[in-house]
Protein backbone atom coordinates (compact mmCIF):
# COMPACT_ATOMS: atom_id res chain seq x y z
CA UNK A 1 0.00 0.00 0.00
CA UNK A 2 1.17 3.45 -1.00
CA UNK A 3 -0.34 5.36 2.14
CA UNK A 4 -0.39 9.45 3.27
CA UNK A 5 -1.14 11.13 6.27
CA UNK A 6 -2.27 13.80 7.00
CA UNK A 7 -0.22 14.88 10.24
CA UNK A 8 1.65 12.09 11.45
CA UNK A 9 3.98 14.08 14.33
CA UNK A 10 1.08 13.80 16.82
CA UNK A 11 -0.30 10.65 19.07
CA UNK A 12 -2.69 8.94 16.72
CA UNK A 13 -1.15 9.80 13.69
CA UNK A 14 2.36 9.00 14.98
CA UNK A 15 1.26 5.61 15.69
CA UNK A 16 -0.67 5.27 11.80
CA UNK A 17 2.85 6.11 10.86
CA UNK A 18 4.40 2.99 12.80
CA UNK A 19 1.82 0.55 11.94
CA UNK A 20 2.01 1.53 8.58
CA UNK A 21 5.62 1.19 8.33
CA UNK A 22 5.86 -2.10 10.33
CA UNK A 23 3.38 -3.53 7.27
CA UNK A 24 6.19 -3.00 4.63
CA UNK A 25 4.13 -0.05 3.29
CA UNK A 26 5.30 3.00 1.74
CA UNK A 27 4.24 6.06 3.81
CA UNK A 28 3.88 9.78 3.21
CA UNK A 29 3.28 11.98 5.91
CA UNK A 30 2.12 15.76 5.23
CA UNK A 31 2.54 17.87 8.15
CA UNK A 32 3.96 21.64 9.25
CA UNK A 33 6.97 20.68 11.17
CA UNK A 34 6.31 22.32 13.99
CA UNK A 35 5.27 19.55 16.59
CA UNK A 36 7.85 16.89 15.97
CA UNK A 37 9.22 14.70 12.66
CA UNK A 38 8.01 11.22 11.87
CA UNK A 39 10.11 8.18 12.45
CA UNK A 40 12.66 6.90 9.53
CA UNK A 41 11.33 5.27 6.33
CA UNK A 42 8.51 7.80 6.00
CA UNK A 43 8.88 10.66 2.94
CA UNK A 44 7.78 13.89 4.66
CA UNK A 45 6.00 16.38 2.70
CA UNK A 46 5.97 20.25 4.23
CA UNK A 47 2.79 22.23 3.84
CA UNK A 48 0.94 24.18 5.95
CA UNK A 49 -2.96 23.01 5.76
CA UNK A 50 -4.61 25.33 6.09
CA UNK A 51 -3.77 27.33 3.19
CA UNK A 52 -5.17 25.54 0.22
CA UNK A 53 -3.41 26.31 -2.48
CA UNK A 54 0.41 25.49 -0.86
CA UNK A 55 -1.33 22.32 0.10
CA UNK A 56 -2.71 21.28 -3.76
CA UNK A 57 0.67 21.86 -4.70
CA UNK A 58 1.82 19.83 -2.15
CA UNK A 59 -0.05 16.65 -2.66
CA UNK A 60 -0.79 17.63 -6.55
CA UNK A 61 0.63 14.90 -9.17
CA UNK A 62 0.86 12.28 -6.77
CA UNK A 63 -1.79 9.03 -6.38
CA UNK A 64 -2.10 7.06 -3.40
CA UNK A 65 -4.14 3.67 -2.39
CA UNK A 66 -5.10 5.20 0.55
CA UNK A 67 -5.28 8.44 3.04
CA UNK A 68 -5.95 9.21 6.29
CA UNK A 69 -6.52 12.23 8.21
CA UNK A 70 -6.44 13.18 11.67
CA UNK A 71 -7.56 16.69 11.61
CA UNK A 72 -9.46 18.05 14.70
CA UNK A 73 -9.51 21.50 14.06
CA UNK A 74 -11.50 23.49 11.48
CA UNK A 75 -13.47 21.76 9.28
CA UNK A 76 -13.33 23.52 6.89
CA UNK A 77 -9.23 22.27 6.57
CA UNK A 78 -10.38 18.73 6.33
CA UNK A 79 -13.13 19.61 3.61
CA UNK A 80 -10.83 21.12 1.69
CA UNK A 81 -8.35 18.22 1.44
CA UNK A 82 -10.72 16.15 0.80
CA UNK A 83 -11.95 17.67 -2.24
CA UNK A 84 -8.18 18.05 -3.36
CA UNK A 85 -7.62 14.43 -2.92
CA UNK A 86 -11.04 12.72 -4.32
CA UNK A 87 -9.53 11.79 -7.38
CA UNK A 88 -6.18 10.95 -5.83
CA UNK A 89 -6.58 8.07 -3.59
CA UNK A 90 -8.32 4.77 -3.54
CA UNK A 91 -9.37 5.07 0.13
CA UNK A 92 -10.17 7.53 2.61
CA UNK A 93 -10.19 7.34 6.42
CA UNK A 94 -10.94 10.40 8.61
CA UNK A 95 -9.92 9.54 12.63
CA UNK A 96 -13.18 11.51 14.17
CA UNK A 97 -14.24 11.15 17.60
CA UNK A 98 -17.59 9.74 19.60
CA UNK A 99 -17.81 13.48 20.30
CA UNK A 100 -19.92 13.38 17.49
CA UNK A 101 -22.85 12.25 18.80
CA UNK A 102 -25.85 14.67 20.91
CA UNK A 103 -23.99 14.50 24.43
CA UNK A 104 -26.39 11.56 27.10
CA UNK A 105 -27.57 10.24 23.80
CA UNK A 106 -25.14 7.95 22.41
CA UNK A 107 -25.57 4.22 22.40
CA UNK A 108 -24.21 3.52 18.99
CA UNK A 109 -23.33 4.18 15.61
CA UNK A 110 -27.27 5.35 14.71
CA UNK A 111 -27.42 7.91 17.69
CA UNK A 112 -28.36 11.34 17.11
CA UNK A 113 -25.15 13.50 16.18
CA UNK A 114 -24.35 16.96 16.57
CA UNK A 115 -24.68 19.60 14.03
CA UNK A 116 -21.74 20.46 11.82
CA UNK A 117 -20.62 22.97 8.91
CA UNK A 118 -18.02 21.30 6.66
CA UNK A 119 -16.80 24.74 5.67
CA UNK A 120 -16.57 25.85 9.76
CA UNK A 121 -13.91 27.44 10.87
CA UNK A 122 -11.48 28.05 14.15
CA UNK A 123 -14.71 28.88 16.70
CA UNK A 124 -16.92 25.87 16.72
CA UNK A 125 -15.79 23.42 19.10
CA UNK A 126 -14.47 20.09 19.09
CA UNK A 127 -17.84 17.76 18.66
CA UNK A 128 -18.81 20.53 15.57
CA UNK A 129 -15.52 20.35 14.42
CA UNK A 130 -15.35 16.71 14.32
CA UNK A 131 -18.90 16.67 13.10
CA UNK A 132 -18.11 19.26 10.24
CA UNK A 133 -15.08 17.37 9.25
CA UNK A 134 -16.93 14.58 8.66
CA UNK A 135 -20.00 15.42 6.22
CA UNK A 136 -16.48 17.44 4.40
CA UNK A 137 -14.83 13.99 3.93
CA UNK A 138 -18.31 12.38 2.78
CA UNK A 139 -19.18 14.62 0.61
CA UNK A 140 -16.09 14.08 -1.67
CA UNK A 141 -15.29 10.35 -0.05
CA UNK A 142 -18.97 8.86 0.39
CA UNK A 143 -17.30 5.63 1.00
CA UNK A 144 -14.70 7.07 2.90
CA UNK A 145 -14.43 5.33 7.03
CA UNK A 146 -15.67 7.36 10.33
CA UNK A 147 -13.39 6.16 12.82
CA UNK A 148 -15.45 7.61 15.81
CA UNK A 149 -12.35 6.94 18.45
CA UNK A 150 -13.47 6.66 21.90
CA UNK A 151 -11.34 7.53 24.70
CA UNK A 152 -7.68 6.89 23.75
CA UNK A 153 -4.89 5.96 25.19
CA UNK A 154 -1.26 4.73 25.17
CA UNK A 155 2.17 5.35 24.25
CA UNK A 156 2.72 9.01 22.88
CA UNK A 157 -0.69 10.56 24.49
CA UNK A 158 -0.14 14.53 24.62
CA UNK A 159 -3.45 14.71 26.06
CA UNK A 160 -2.23 14.51 29.76
CA UNK A 161 -5.17 11.91 30.98
CA UNK A 162 -2.95 8.61 31.55
CA UNK A 163 0.40 10.22 32.03
CA UNK A 164 -0.82 12.35 34.42
CA UNK A 165 -2.21 9.13 36.25
CA UNK A 166 1.14 7.61 36.11
CA UNK A 167 3.31 10.71 37.51
CA UNK A 168 0.24 10.61 40.45
CA UNK A 169 1.21 6.79 41.05
CA UNK A 170 5.13 7.33 40.97
CA UNK A 171 4.87 10.14 43.13
CA UNK A 172 3.50 7.32 45.84
CA UNK A 173 1.71 7.96 49.08
CA UNK A 174 -2.07 8.31 49.19
CA UNK A 175 -4.01 9.01 46.03
CA UNK A 176 -7.95 9.68 45.38
CA UNK A 177 -9.45 6.69 43.54
CA UNK A 178 -12.35 7.72 42.00
CA UNK A 179 -16.01 6.42 42.66
CA UNK A 180 -16.60 2.90 42.29
CA UNK A 181 -13.70 0.59 41.91
CA UNK A 182 -15.84 -1.34 39.35
CA UNK A 183 -16.64 1.52 37.55
CA UNK A 184 -16.75 0.06 33.68
CA UNK A 185 -13.71 1.77 31.55
CA UNK A 186 -14.00 1.89 27.81
CA UNK A 187 -11.16 2.83 25.37
CA UNK A 188 -8.91 2.15 23.00
CA UNK A 189 -5.29 2.01 22.59
CA UNK A 190 -3.81 4.43 20.13
CA UNK A 191 -1.70 1.45 18.29
CA UNK A 192 -5.21 -0.59 18.38
CA UNK A 193 -6.94 2.27 16.76
CA UNK A 194 -4.02 2.59 14.05
CA UNK A 195 -4.09 -1.25 13.05
CA UNK A 196 -8.23 -1.14 12.66
CA UNK A 197 -7.75 2.14 10.47
CA UNK A 198 -5.44 0.28 8.20
CA UNK A 199 -7.11 -3.16 8.25
CA UNK A 200 -10.25 -0.90 7.13
CA UNK A 201 -8.23 0.46 4.21
CA UNK A 202 -7.14 -2.89 3.15
CA UNK A 203 -10.71 -4.30 3.06
CA UNK A 204 -12.03 -1.39 1.31
CA UNK A 205 -14.97 -0.89 4.56
CA UNK A 206 -16.08 2.29 5.00
CA UNK A 207 -18.58 4.55 6.94
CA UNK A 208 -18.89 5.37 10.65
CA UNK A 209 -17.48 2.70 13.42
CA UNK A 210 -17.15 3.49 17.30
CA UNK A 211 -13.98 2.70 17.76
CA UNK A 212 -13.47 1.62 21.35
CA UNK A 213 -13.09 -1.50 23.96
CA UNK A 214 -16.63 -2.91 25.08
CA UNK A 215 -17.35 -0.72 28.22
CA UNK A 216 -15.89 -3.43 31.08
CA UNK A 217 -12.83 -4.21 29.10
CA UNK A 218 -11.26 -2.71 32.01
CA UNK A 219 -12.62 -0.83 35.14
CA UNK A 220 -11.24 2.20 37.10
CA UNK A 221 -9.22 -0.33 38.90
CA UNK A 222 -7.68 -2.15 36.91
CA UNK A 223 -6.54 1.46 35.49
CA UNK A 224 -5.30 2.62 38.45
CA UNK A 225 -3.57 -0.41 40.13
CA UNK A 226 -1.57 -1.11 36.76
CA UNK A 227 -0.63 2.32 37.10
CA UNK A 228 0.97 2.05 40.93
CA UNK A 229 2.27 -1.68 40.04
CA UNK A 230 4.21 -0.48 36.83
CA UNK A 231 5.41 2.84 38.54
CA UNK A 232 6.48 0.31 41.42
CA UNK A 233 5.27 3.06 43.99
CA UNK A 234 3.88 2.83 47.22
CA UNK A 235 1.30 4.69 46.70
CA UNK A 236 -2.08 3.64 48.25
CA UNK A 237 -5.69 4.08 46.74
CA UNK A 238 -7.96 5.84 48.63
CA UNK A 239 -11.47 4.98 47.45
CA UNK A 240 -13.72 8.27 47.60
CA UNK A 241 -17.24 8.27 46.61
CA UNK A 242 -19.25 10.77 43.68
CA UNK A 243 -21.02 12.07 46.27
CA UNK A 244 -17.75 13.28 48.15
CA UNK A 245 -16.18 13.86 45.18
CA UNK A 246 -19.44 16.44 43.92
CA UNK A 247 -19.73 18.17 46.71
CA UNK A 248 -15.57 18.61 46.85
CA UNK A 249 -15.60 20.44 43.38
CA UNK A 250 -13.82 17.82 41.60
CA UNK A 251 -14.36 17.76 37.46
CA UNK A 252 -15.14 14.39 36.18
CA UNK A 253 -12.57 13.84 32.99
CA UNK A 254 -10.25 16.89 33.59
CA UNK A 255 -9.41 16.60 37.60
CA UNK A 256 -10.05 12.92 37.29
CA UNK A 257 -8.69 11.67 34.05
CA UNK A 258 -10.46 9.12 32.16
CA UNK A 259 -13.15 8.69 35.16
CA UNK A 260 -17.14 10.15 35.14
CA UNK A 261 -19.85 9.42 37.71
CA UNK A 262 -21.97 6.74 36.86
CA UNK A 263 -25.26 9.01 37.08
CA UNK A 264 -26.60 11.90 36.22
CA UNK A 265 -25.52 13.82 32.94
CA UNK A 266 -22.63 11.54 32.77
CA UNK A 267 -25.38 8.94 32.79
CA UNK A 268 -24.45 6.30 29.87
CA UNK A 269 -20.81 7.49 29.63
CA UNK A 270 -17.99 4.68 28.58
CA UNK A 271 -21.04 2.22 28.30
CA UNK A 272 -21.34 2.63 24.43
CA UNK A 273 -21.92 -0.52 22.03
CA UNK A 274 -18.94 -1.47 19.97
CA UNK A 275 -19.99 -4.73 18.39
CA UNK A 276 -19.44 -3.30 15.03
CA UNK A 277 -15.98 -1.98 16.15
CA UNK A 278 -15.14 -5.81 17.40
CA UNK A 279 -16.87 -7.26 13.86
CA UNK A 280 -15.44 -5.58 11.91
CA UNK A 281 -11.84 -6.49 13.77
CA UNK A 282 -10.74 -4.92 16.34
CA UNK A 283 -8.73 -5.83 18.73
CA UNK A 284 -8.06 -4.22 22.08
CA UNK A 285 -5.16 -4.97 23.99
CA UNK A 286 -5.10 -5.42 27.61
CA UNK A 287 -5.15 -2.28 29.36
CA UNK A 288 -1.48 -3.62 31.50
CA UNK A 289 0.11 -3.70 28.28
CA UNK A 290 -0.96 0.07 27.53
CA UNK A 291 -0.39 1.65 30.88
CA UNK A 292 3.11 -0.26 30.96
CA UNK A 293 4.11 1.14 27.25
CA UNK A 294 3.00 4.21 28.04
CA UNK A 295 5.32 4.31 31.34
CA UNK A 296 8.38 3.21 29.53
CA UNK A 297 7.30 5.77 26.71
CA UNK A 298 7.57 8.78 29.51
CA UNK A 299 10.29 7.44 31.02
CA UNK A 300 12.51 7.35 27.77
CA UNK A 301 10.91 10.91 26.60
CA UNK A 302 9.26 12.59 29.23
CA UNK A 303 6.43 13.99 30.06
CA UNK A 304 5.36 15.90 26.58
CA UNK A 305 4.61 19.38 27.66
CA UNK A 306 0.87 20.91 27.66
CA UNK A 307 -1.22 21.46 24.69
CA UNK A 308 -1.84 24.66 24.16
CA UNK A 309 -5.61 23.14 22.30
CA UNK A 310 -6.55 21.19 25.55
CA UNK A 311 -7.34 21.59 28.99
CA UNK A 312 -5.23 20.71 31.65
CA UNK A 313 -5.85 17.28 33.07
CA UNK A 314 -5.40 16.14 37.11
CA UNK A 315 -6.47 16.54 40.62
CA UNK A 316 -4.94 19.70 41.55
CA UNK A 317 -2.80 19.16 44.69
CA UNK A 318 -5.31 21.49 47.68
CA UNK A 319 -8.24 19.80 46.18
CA UNK A 320 -6.54 16.14 46.48
CA UNK A 321 -5.48 16.80 50.13
CA UNK A 322 -8.47 17.86 51.18
CA UNK A 323 -10.53 15.00 50.44
CA UNK A 324 -7.81 12.68 51.42
CA UNK A 325 -8.17 14.24 54.99
CA UNK A 326 -11.77 14.06 54.85
CA UNK A 327 -11.48 9.90 53.85
CA UNK A 328 -8.94 9.77 56.74
CA UNK A 329 -11.61 11.44 59.08
CA UNK A 330 -14.10 9.26 57.90
CA UNK A 331 -12.06 6.34 58.32
CA UNK A 332 -11.32 6.97 62.13
CA UNK A 333 -15.14 7.62 62.70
Amino acid sequence: MDLLVLGGTRFVGRALLDAALARGWDVTALHRGRTGAPPPGVRVLHADRTDDREFAAAVGGRRWDAVVDTWAGAPRVATAAAQVLAGSTGGYAYVSSASVYVWGEHVDETSPLVDGDPAGGDEVDYAAAKRGAELGVLASSPGALLARAGLVLGPREDIGRLPWWLRRAAAGGRVVAPGHPGRPLQFVDARDLAAFVLDSLVAGAGGAVDVASRSGHTTTAGLLRACVEVTGSDAELVWVDEQRLAAAGAQPWTHLPCWVPTSGEFAGFLEADTSRAAAAGLRCRPVEETVADTWEWLQREGFPAQRPDRPVHGLPRELEDGLLRAAGREARN
